[in-house]
C-alpha cells in the first residue's frame, strides 16, 4: 500500500507545485492582489463615512444640501401657515435644589440640580410663577426617593428628565412643558 502512493506522487511534482505556491505569481495571488486593492478603498470610504455618521458631521454636511428644500416644510409643519417663522422657544430657569437622596447606610448622599424648562410660549412664564412652590415640591419629593444608583449612566439622566417632565406638566397644566433641561448636576 505504502508502494502505490509512492508511485502515485512523484517527488519533482511535488517540488514544483511548492515553487508556483512560494512565487505568488500564479493564478490565486494576483486575484488576492486584485482583492486587496479593492478591499482597501471600500474599507477607508466606509470608515469616514461611519466617522462622520457618529462624530454627528454628515448631518451638518447633509444640511447644506437640503438646506433650502428643508426650511419652508419646517416652517409650515410647525405653525400650519406657510410663510411664517417656527415660534422661539422660551426658556425658564428654576432655582436651585438641593436634597439628600434615599442611602441604605450611614452615609447620606446630596443632589444638587439646576433645571431649567422649555416652554411653548412667553405667555407660559406667568403660568409658571404661580405654581412655583408647588412645581418645586413635586421635584423635591421625587428625587428624594432616587438612590445613587437611580442617577447612574445615561439611562438613569434620561429617566429622571422623563419624570420631571411629567411631573412639571401636571403642575402647570394647562400650560405645557416641552422638554426639562440640565444646567448643573452634582451627586455628592
Amino acid at each position: 500500500m505504502a508502494e502505490d502512493l509512492e508511485e502515485d506522487f512523484d517527488e519533482t511534482e511535488i517540488s514544483e507545485d511548492m515553487e508556483v505556491g512560494s512565487e505568488g505569481g500564479g493564478p490565486s495571488g494576483g486575484n488576492k492582489k486584485k482583492l486587496i486593492m479593492i478591499l482597501i478603498p471600500l474599507l477607508l470610504v466606509f470608515g469616514a463615512a461611519g466617522a462622520l455618521y457618529f462624530t454627528g458631521m454628515a448631518d451638518k454636511i447633509m444640511g447644506l444640501f437640503h438646506k433650502k428644500e428643508a426650511a419652508p416644510a419646517a416652517q409650515v409643519e410647525e405653525t400650519g401657515k406657510p410663510g411664517q417663522p417656527a415660534p422661539q422657544a422660551v426658556f425658564y430657569d428654576l432655582p436651585e435644589i438641593l436634597v439628600n437622596l434615599n442611602s441604605n447606610g450611614r452615609k447620606q448622599n446630596f443632589l444638587k440640580i439646576r433645571v431649567s424648562l422649555e416652554l411653548e410660549s412667553p405667555l407660559d412664564v406667568p403660568k409658571i410663577e404661580s405654581v412655583m412652590p408647588r412645581i418645586i415640591d413635586n421635584f423635591q419629593v421625587y428625587l428624594r426617593e432616587l438612590r445613587i444608583e437611580d442617577l447612574q449612566g445615561s439611562a438613569g439622566l434620561l429617566r429622571l428628565r422623563e419624570e420631571l417632565l411629567t411631573r412639571v406638566n401636571s403642575s402647570v397644566k394647562p400650560a405645557k412643558v416641552n422638554d426639562v433641561l440640565f444646567k448643573e448636576m452634582l451627586v455628592q
